[in-house]
Order: C-alpha cells, then sequence, then structure tokens
C-alpha cells in the first residue's frame, strides 16, 4: 500500500481546527504534526490549507444489493459516497431477499468485500418470526439490528408486541428502529385516498399521512421497550419536534443507552419543497413542516440528536416520476451530504468541529467502532479533504449514482470534496477513482 504525507492541512478534529500535517503508512494514521519531513518513497500532497475532516460513517444507507440491482449496486452507491467524503457505511435489510438470517447476512458482506470502495458494515435484519437467527448475530463485526416498526419491503414490519418485547430484552447488539407507528399511518392513508383517488394526488399529502402523531407513538414505544430492559437503542431519521423531548441532551453519547439520529433532508428540505420537488423527495418517515426541520437543527446543538445520516435510498427515475400513490418512497443523498452540512454550517447551524462530531466522533462512540472516526495516531486513515474555496455544482454528468438523478441537480455547493482516503487508500482525488483497493470491514470493540 502506498505510503502519504499530506502537508498544509488545517485537520479539524475532537473540537479543535489546527495546521498540520499527517502520514498515512500501513492504511492508518503513523503521525500528526506541525511540520513532518518526507521520508522514502512516500507520496507528498501539500493540501494548501485545505480542510481535513474524518472520513464521514454514514449509519443508515440503502444500496439495494442483492435483488433491487437496477436501482443501484453496492459498487455503484460506495463509489458515490467516496465521492461526497464517506468513508464507511452501513446498510439497512430490506434487500431481497431481506436479510433476516445469518447465510443471507453474510452474502452481502461477500458482495461489500469484492465491490466496494468505501468501508462497510451491514444490519441483521428482524422479523415477527426470526428471533433465533437475530440472536446468533455476531456483535463484534455487525453494526446492529434493525427493527422496522413501521411497514417496509417484504417481512420486515415487526409488529408483534411479544416479538418486540423479547428482541428488546434479548439482543446484546445496539437496536436501530425506523419508528412510524402503523395504525396512525394505515388510518390516514384511507382517509387521504378517498380525499384523493387518483393517481395525481399531491406530494405535499405525504406528510399529512406520516404525520408527527405516527412518528411520536412509534418513537415513545420503542424507547419505554429500551428502558425497560436496558436496551442499547438507536432511533434512526428523527423527523419532528414533538419527539425531541423523549431524547436526554447535555450528555456524551459514550455514555448514553438511547441515541437518536438526523438526516439530512429533514435539515435541508421542508414541506414547502414539495411544490418544486414533488415526489422526489417523498421518503419515510416523511418530510415535514419547517417548524421540525428548524427544532431537528437546534437538537443539533442541544445534543438531543447525536449523529447524522443520509438514510440514502435511491429508486430510478422513472419510478418516481409515476403518480403519487405508487412512486415509492426514498432519495439518493449519499454524494453530497458533506457538503450540504458545510452549507448549513455558513447559516450557522454547525460550526466545522461539530461536523465532525456528528458525522464521525459521534458515530465511533455510538456505535463502538474500532479505530475509526477521529484523526488519531494508530487509527485508520479515513479522511475527506475539503476545499472552502472551490464550488461544486450538482450536474447530471456529475452523479455517480446509478440512478443518475438527485433532487440537488441545479444547486451549487460553495465547497467541494477534493480528496477521499479509505483505510489509508486514496480512493478518489479530484474527480478520479483509484478502484485498486476495496474498503474494509468494520469491527466494533463489544
Amino acid at each position: 500500500m502506498s505510503a502519504y504525507l499530506l502537508k498544509n492541512g488545517q485537520i479539524v478534529n475532537e473540537g479543535t481546527i489546527t495546521s498540520g500535517d499527517i502520514r498515512i503508512k500501513n492504511g492508518r494514521i503513523e503521525k500528526i504534526g506541525t511540520s513532518i519531513s518526507p521520508e522514502g518513497n512516500e507520496q507528498v500532497i501539500d493540501l494548501g490549507g485545505k480542510h481535513v475532516f474524518p472520513g464521514m460513517i454514514d449509519d443508515q444507507v440503502h444500496f439495494r444489493e442483492p435483488g433491487l440491482t437496477h436501482k443501484a449496486t453496492i459498487a455503484s452507491e460506495a463509489r458515490a459516497a467516496v465521492a461526497g467524503g464517506v468513508t464507511s457505511f452501513m446498510e439497512m435489510p430490506n434487500t431481497v431477499p431481506n436479510a433476516l438470517t445469518q447465510d443471507l447476512l453474510s452474502d452481502k458482506y461477500h458482495i461489500a468485500h469484492e465491490n466496494s470502495l468505501a468501508n462497510y458494515s451491514f444490519f441483521m435484519g428482524a422479523a415477527n418470526d426470526n428471533l433465533e437467527e437475530v440472536l446468533k448475530t455476531n456483535k463484534n463485526n455487525v453494526c446492529g439490528i434493525k427493527i422496522f416498526m413501521g411497514s417496509s419491503t417484504g417481512n420486515m414490519l415487526v409488529d408483534n408486541t411479544k416479538t418486540l418485547e423479547t428482541l428488546f430484552r434479548s439482543s446484546e447488539l445496539l437496536i436501530a428502529t425506523h419508528c412510524e407507528d402503523e395504525s396512525t399511518v394505515r388510518a390516514r392513508l384511507e382517509l387521504f385516498r378517498e380525499k384523493y383517488p387518483t393517481e395525481d394526488a399531491p406530494a405535499f399529502i405525504h406528510p399529512l399521512i406520516r404525520n408527527e402523531e405516527a412518528c411520536y407513538l412509534s418513537s415513545s414505544m420503542a424507547i419505554d421497550l429500551a428502558k425497560k430492559s436496558n436496551t442499547r437503542l438507536h432511533i434512526l431519521h428523527i423527523s419532528t419536534e414533538e419527539e425531541l423531548a423523549l431524547f436526554e441532551t447535555g450528555k456524551a453519547v459514550k455514555d448514553k443507552r438511547i441515541t437518536a439520529e438526523a438526516c439530512v433532508h429533514h435539515l435541508w428540505f421542508d414541506a414547502s419543497s414539495y411544490e418544486n420537488l414533488g415526489n422526489q423527495i417523498k421518503c419515510n418517515p416523511a418530510i415535514k413542516d419547517a417548524r421540525h426541520r428548524t427544532a431537528i437543527r437546534q437538537a443539533l446543538q442541544t445534543g438531543a440528536i447525536d449523529v447524522i445520516a443520509t438514510d440514502h435510498a435511491p429508486h430510478t427515475w422513472e419510478e418516481k416520476q409515476q403518480g403519487y400513490w405508487k412512486s415509492p418512497s426514498g432519495l439518493p443523498l449519499v454524494q453530497h451530504p458533506m457538503l450540504m452540512l458545510l452549507e448549513m454550517s455558513l447559516e450557522g447551524v454547525l460550526s466545522l468541529t461539530q461536523i465532525a462530531e456528528k458525522t464521525a466522533h459521534n458515530l465511533a462512540e455510538c456505535f463502538q467502532i474500532q479505530d475509526r472516526g477521529y484523526i488519531r495516531e494508530g487509527y485508520w486513515a479515513d479522511l475527506a479533504i475539503v476545499d472552502l474555496k472551490q464550488s461544486h455544482e450538482v450536474t447530471k454528468s456529475s452523479l455517480q449514482y446509478q440512478c443518475a438523478w438527485s433532487p440537488l441537480e441545479g444547486h451549487t455547493f460553495p465547497h467541494s470534496i477534493t480528496h477521499t482516503f479509505v483505510s489509508g487508500h486514496l480512493a478518489y482525488a479530484n474527480g478520479q477513482f483509484d478502484l485498486s483497493k476495496k474498503g474494509e470491514r468494520l469491527l466494533f470493540n463489544r
């Protein structure tokens, strides 16, 4: 593996921004200093004052493989992630077939080992009838258990109360939940189908169907179950102001048993965006009124929200162009989360050091990831190099997604990702990929 010396960077790490150099050797950060001299055959890269962030760890993506490869593949979406400074991902089990057995979970790891440019982990899926398989999951090399407490692909809805109680009581792993109360959603779905029976129903009804009550009821239930059994619970994609009151503030992530995630689209868009983007931003849980976006942004400061993810969920353009009732939920985002957050930093939503905290440091603590999430000597060199002075326009030709579209098309970000190191490998540099080395499987200190 090539050795590198990064010179003259602004290192964003653990609450500070410092000028310095970084030596990368054997995939890891060997040395951090103010003036490191080159040695041997290492490649010297003068960053010229560019900012060095720990690579983003995205704890919620849908890369669609196996079974849905007309939408995306692990290879295509991992490339998109790396182009956006995302060096590690955790992928969801609602592929086809659903990852509900250890053999099916193992198949996904094999695909990633052969094809993923980014580091990877995969959630084991829970259903109403696979408890025995779930409890076989290795806590040291699998990120967690995923429970859909709201409808999803195939046999993934877990709505049996006894099953939920047993899962929460028995799991040694982190449990990640999608929380929307199914009975509330179904009742409101019926109501709005009567009101808007034709396929050209407006997309703005989506947050009225999958409303605040549905989210709050389900998140409350998950937290009650977790507290009863002292389960390590992580609630995904918080989308309402009401839910924020359920979470602790002013406490370090490593000291919490219950943590919360926000997604970039709930921080970026609000319900007014349906007018221009329609079903492009249809997702579950829904993007809601502006008050929710404001509250979630504020929760990043209070600590009620611990981490930021994408919930990257691509569909083909043709699928998304169907009428509201047929158009699937989900949007592609994994190529631009860092740029979205960096632009939000100009609005005062987050500081640069808080971006590193919410996209890397806290992920490492939340999931107990081994030797990642920080820029530290001895840690894997997962790094995103950002040029704050170079803009980036989102064009169709710049997209790496297999689906080849984005709701951000036409937007120009004031910053750009110039280089991405994945486990010490320079996987992306100035628009070019080096596919000669694949990412590593994430390991966990549990």
